[in-house]
This record gives structure tokens, C-alpha cells and sequence, in this order.
């Protein structure tokens, strides 16, 4: 039988494995993880036109004004060899791999309402293992990203004094703070997840699963 268990710390373990998923797949997605130096348009000065603007460089996409035309925001990279460096090469492996392992957590976890275990193994234990080893594929995907600072791409859009792990007249964009945020809360997660399982295996649960209750809310 089905028993629908909802506690605080097993709702809480949920909404955030959630929320991390979609944080470092947004992230990884972005185009603002270099953020260039302001540049200006002459053309569009002549014609009143507002003409300061940063460009903005990610993994395999970018953000640059061509002509005078508007800001124009696109992949820069059309295969997977064309990315800008092998270090970024190597990086977008262990995130994606980080963010696909965090989005088949987050499926499970809703499920975890209803089903706490799998294969006779707690469900929270197994999702907190899986979380401990994406935010470690995620943390070497991070320390990997700045070696790739020398490359040719981020010289274009940082100057040619751009050096690994020194991008010169570049700032970190919001999608690096978001995607560094998303692997300690990844952290996070992994023991919350203990707490979620005692939580759920509590004596107070057990004595309202053998009063029969199908749905069960405690505090």
C-alpha cells in the first residue's frame, strides 16, 4: 500500500533538489558566464541612440552586438569541438553530467512522497549519494572553466592579456555565481537528504501508518 508522507524536513529535501536542478541547467544554458569590457557603437552614438553595451560569453554561446543591428545572443559553437577551449571542453562534460544526475534526482524525489524506498535501499539515501557525486562532478566543472580563460574566444571579448584564471578586463556574469550557488546546495541537499530519511522513518510515522492512514503530514 501507498502511504503519501510529507514532513517538513522531507518537503524541505524536495523543493530544493528541485530548485538546484533547474538552477545549474539554467546556468550551464546562460551566456553570462564572462562578462566583457563595455564597448561602444560610434554609429549608433551619431543617431542618438544609447551605445554602451557588454558583451557576454558562455560555455558554447555568447551575447554580442554585430553592426548596428540590436545585442544578438546565439551559440558561438555549432559542434562540440568548436567550443571555445579544451578545459571548457572537459568542464561542459562534468556539468552537464552534474546537472543530468541532479534533474533524475529531482524526478525521484517527487516520488518520494509516496515511495521511500527502492529495491529494499532508502530512497533518500540513494538520491543523497547520487547528490554528494553531482556536486563533486559539478565542482570539478567549475575549477576546469577558469583554465580556459586564455583561449582565443575570451581574448576577443576580454583583451589579449586574458590568461587562465585571469580574464583581464572581463567580470564573472550571474550565471557562474549561480551555477557555484547550485553545487553548494547541491551539497546541501546530500545531508539533508539523512534528515529527510529519519524524518520519514520516525516513530510518529510508523504509529500513523498502523492506524491506517494512507496520507500522512507531520511538522
Amino acid at each position: 500500500m501507498c502511504h503519501v508522507i510529507v514532513t517538513c524536513r522531507s518537503m524541505l529535501w524536495t523543493l530544493l533538489s528541485i530548485v538546484v536542478a533547474f538552477a545549474e541547467l539554467i546556468a550551464f544554458m546562460s551566456p553570462d558566464w564572462l562578462l566583457g569590457s563595455p564597448r561602444n557603437d560610434t554609429s549608433r552614438t551619431r543617431a542618438g541612440v544609447d551605445s554602451e553595451y557588454r558583451p557576454s560569453l558562455g560555455l558554447y554561446n555568447r551575447c554580442l552586438r554585430i553592426g548596428t543591428s540590436q545585442v544578438n545572443c546565439g551559440p558561438y559553437a555549432t559542434t562540440f569541438g568548436e567550443v571555445a577551449s579544451g578545459f571548457w571542453q572537459a568542464a561542459m562534460l562534468f556539468l552537464a553530467a552534474g546537472t543530468l544526475v541532479l534533474g533524475c534526482v529531482a524526478f525521484i524525489s517527487i516520488f518520494s512522497l509516496c515511495f521511500q524506498s527502492i529495491l529494499k535501499k532508502s530512497i533518500f539515501n540513494i538520491c543523497g549519494l547520487l547528490q554528494a557525486v553531482a556536486g563533486l562532478l559539478l565542482m570539478v566543472g567549475l575549477m576546469l572553466y577558469p583554465a580556459g580563460w586564455g583561449s582565443e574566444k575570451v581574448k576577443f571579448y576580454c583583451g589579449s592579456d586574458a590568461l587562465p584564471f585571469r580574464p583581464f578586463n572581463c567580470s564573472l556574469g550571474w550565471a557562474f555565481y549561480t551555477a557555484i550557488g547550485g553545487t553548494l546546495a547541491t551539497f546541501l541537499c546530500a545531508v539533508l537528504s539523512a534528515q529527510a530519511e529519519i524524518a520519514t522513518s520516525s516513530d510518529k510515522v510508523q504509529e500513523e501508518i498502523e492506524d491506517g492512514k494512507s496520507l500522512i503530514c507531520l511538522l
